[in-house]
């Protein structure tokens, strides 16, 4: 199946060397070297993935990452950044990118990083092998399939990771899970995020479906553990 992605990268040999590695992938990749221009492109073409470089002439990486998130239609953001601080990647992460890679990055993690997230969108474009569908909690209704999440009937718009951290919880209620094994079993094992990630999705995710987030019904804190969704009963 041929992808098409969006290199948004002004360093003119970085754009070119994701292009060439991408086809690997079996992508079309169209490069653009501004934020300005990056989003002109999102907004008019459609795309399965955008490479998202932090530092930009005209708008920056984040300034894009927020605009491109304003829109109804999902595109998954692989950031990339020369900073290396964790505020850093955490604003991004927060801004709604799916996942990041600090500069200099192997060509060979560029790849695997694309293609598992791929792999994530065709995961959740599929009907689950076993378990339920649609899974209903009281007004939260989440359709597994057609991804999408409902409460009290109004559409909730939220990330792909953010989808996936709730049907995690939702498939599992009940159960208590540490902010590390919510890291290996969500973000993927191996991943090199950090703790905080799991809080500021969490805090996100109740913001967009909870009545009150500081009193939540359904993504409940486990003091000094972790954190549960609500038991059914």
């Amino acid at each position: 199946m041929s992808r098409r992605v969006l290199v948004i990268e002004d360093n003119h040999d970085i754009a070119a060397l994701v292009k060439l590695n991408l086809a690997d992938c079996a992508a079309r990749v169209d490069t653009v070297y501004s934020g300005n221009m990056g989003l002109a492109y999102a907004r008019q073409s459609s795309y399965d993935l955008i490479v998202l470089d932090l530092m930009l002439p005209g708008l920056d990486g984040l300034e894009v990452c927020r605009e491109l998130r304003k829109r109804s239609i999902y595109i998954p953001i692989l950031m990339l950044t020369a900073k290396s601080s964790e505020l850093d990647r955490v604003l991004g992460l927060e801004l709604g990118a799916d996942d990041y890679l600090t500069k200099p990055f192997s060509v060979r993690e560029l790849v695997a990083r694309v293609k598992a997230l791929f792999r994530r969108m065709d995961a959740m474009a599929g009907p689950p092998a076993a378990p339920p569908a649609v899974i209903q909690q009281g007004s939260l209704r989440i359709d597994c399939e057609k991804h999408v999440t409902t409460v009290a009937g109004k559409p909730v718009a939220l990330t792909a990771r953010e989808f996936e951290l709730l049907v995690h919880f939702a498939r599992h209620p009940g159960r208590v899970y540490r902010r590390e094994q919510l890291l290996n079993q969500v973000w993927g094992a191996g991943y090199e995020g950090y703790e905080h990630t799991v809080n500021s999705h969490i805090n996100r995710l109740r913001a967009k479906i909870e009545a009150n987030p500081a009193q939540p019904e359904y993504i409940l804190t486990v003091w000094g553990v972790g954190y549960k969704f609500a038991d059914s009963g």
